[in-house]
């Protein structure tokens, strides 16, 4: 395993997961990164858990102890400063950010969100697809932007909704790709091989038109 050349700081609010699959990609030597730090804006959450186990220094920045959301984004951007990372990693990090706070990280901010964006922006994604009687669901990594769930398209995890699915059944799948396409993307801007420039993202130096699509374990853009 190579040294690690990518320094990350992972922001989270809940129990997780997206983080332990991105500790297992870098524990199994698929990924090429340094978790820095791990930030929640909920105490006691499971993700907090995760990272502590994994020898990972954990913070809990409650954002219920500030007055305002600009107050709690410009005390986020010191503790976030204070590791140096080449990148931002949202990982169920449920809160909106300020303009200033997106300005100050941007091109170096990742999310992921369970839908095929710009389809089903905000909450409760996979029963408004299956309301909506879609044939297709997914999950969407994007570079951040002002707008809310908006920004560069990256990589798109691609799956078909079955007549008999459920909101559970739906999510259940969807971690899965989740938890496959996140390390891969941040693994690329490891290697160099991704970087958005004015709004548009360039894999291998080469822009992407469309995100990338991640169906039946083959990458397709």
């Amino acid at each position: 395993m190579s040294t690690p050349s990518l320094n990350i700081v992972v922001l989270i609010s809940g129990s997780g997961s997206n983080l332990q699959a991105i500790i297992d990609a870098v524990t199994a030597g698929q990924l090429h990164a340094n978790i820095k730090a791990v930030i929640s804006n909920r105490p006691d959450v499971k993700g907090l858990e995760r990272a502590l186990s994994a020898n990972i220094p954990a913070l809990t920045l409650d954002h219920k102890q500030f007055d305002s959301r600009e107050a709690f984004d410009q005390q986020l951007i010191q503790e976030i400063d204070q590791h140096q990372p080449d990148l931002i990693i949202l990982a169920g990090f449920m809160r909106i950010l300020t303009d200033d706070f997106v300005k100050h990280y941007n091109g170096k901010m990742l999310n992921i969100h369970p839908s095929l964006l710009p389809e089903f922006t905000g909450l409760n994604t996979h029963q408004r697809a299956l309301d909506a009687g879609v044939k297709q669901h997914g999950v969407t990594v994007h570079y951040v932007s002002n707008e809310l769930d908006g920004g560069p398209l990256v990589l798109q995890a691609v799956i078909d909704v079955n007549e008999n699915d459920t909101v559970e059944s739906l999510q259940q799948r969807i971690h899965q790709q989740e938890h496959i396409i996140y390390p891969m993307v941040i693994e690329w801007a490891a290697q160099q091989r991704l970087e958005v420039i004015d709004q548009q993202v360039y894999l291998d130096k080469q822009p992407l038109e469309n995100p990338a699509k991640w169906i039946n374990n083959q990458l397709i853009n």
